[in-house]
């Protein structure tokens, strides 16, 4: 025996004293399984990070504008547990090419600034803490992706909406009318964001009601895109993560077809967060699916 294995399991191994093992083994039953699945009180000593996506062309369309990006990591050991999540939902405009490469480089832009300046702190061992905020991160992000895709893709445009999660924050940077939920077990669920259309501000305005904007017939006119006007007004700010409950994102090929109660019902009904975004994209798909739909689902445990 090598000395590497006399130091690890002692000199020989018949000198190894006996140790009489009496734990005894048992498959679960059906019923044990199912008490600890669905026990509401399961206890997590580690908190975590999960999510999940869903996306579908649609039933009235030939082509998919959309795009998503949903990274999900957390790190944990002897130190506190740090959960950190970018997730962006891009909805492209400009054409049967063009609304899918500015929804594209959008995402991958915005994804590839966020993750430049967190390798160091995610991979490494930090030795100094960010030199930005959060939201000036963001910002930087999405403003890289707005000078790219008006050089790449001019005429076309695309919404963002962006959410890192680091810890228990939520920072966010939104353009258009893709949309950010909080989704409580309650039964509330609140929009985070605000659409940058022209129906959202006619009511605003005070020149439409909330029944009629929802059925004013240009209501995908946007007043704001990312790829389009010279400059970029996003809105950037900064939210606690909904605990207990859900961060969700999503494009108006979901929210503009599936009602809240309907969008709540399918999330918490569901098994898993995998089931429940399979569930939304079905039911925006048994509502005629007249656009691209796509969601992002993601919640902090523990």
């Amino acid at each position: 025996m090598s000395g590497i294995f006399r130091k690890l399991f002692g000199k020989e191994q018949q000198e190894t004293p006996k140790v009489i093992d009496s734990a005894t083994t048992a498959p679960l039953s059906d019923q044990q399984i199912n008490s600890i699945i669905h026990s509401q009180n399961v206890r997590y000593e580690m908190q975590q990070l999960i999510a999940s996506s869903g996306q579908s062309v649609g039933k009235q369309r030939e082509h998919n504008e959309d795009s998503l990006l949903a990274l999900t990591t957390t790190i944990a050991g002897n130190a506190e547990s740090v959960p950190f999540g970018l997730y962006i939902v891009a909805d492209g405009m400009g054409g049967h090419q063009f609304g899918e490469v500015a929804s594209n480089a959008a995402i991958r832009i915005m994804a590839g600034h966020v993750l430049r300046k967190f390798h160091s702190y995610l991979f490494n061992l930090p030795t100094q803490a960010l030199e930005e905020s959060l939201q000036e991160v963001m910002e930087t992000a999405i403003r890289d992706a707005h000078r790219f895709v008006q050089r790449e893709a001019p005429g076309s445009g695309t919404t963002v909406t962006a959410a890192l999660v680091l810890g228990q924050q939520v920072t966010i940077a939104h353009v258009g009318d893709s949309r950010a939920y909080s989704i409580y077990p309650d039964g509330r669920i609140e929009p985070i964001t605000r659409d940058h259309s022209l129906v959202k501000r006619l009511e605003e305005l005070g020149h439409l009601s909330k029944d009629e904007a929802a059925n004013f017939p240009h209501r995908n006119v946007l007043i704001r895109a990312l790829g389009q006007g010279e400059s970029l007004e996003a809105d950037i700010f900064t939210i606690p993560f909904p605990q207990p409950g859900y961060l969700m994102l999503c494009s108006d090929g979901l929210w503009g077809v599936v009602n809240e109660k309907d969008i709540y019902r399918a999330v918490i009904e569901a098994p898993n967060l995998h089931r429940a975004c399979l569930n939304l994209v079905e039911a925006a798909n048994i509502a005629g699916g007249p656009d691209n739909i796509t969601v992002i689902l993601a919640q902090l445990i523990g």
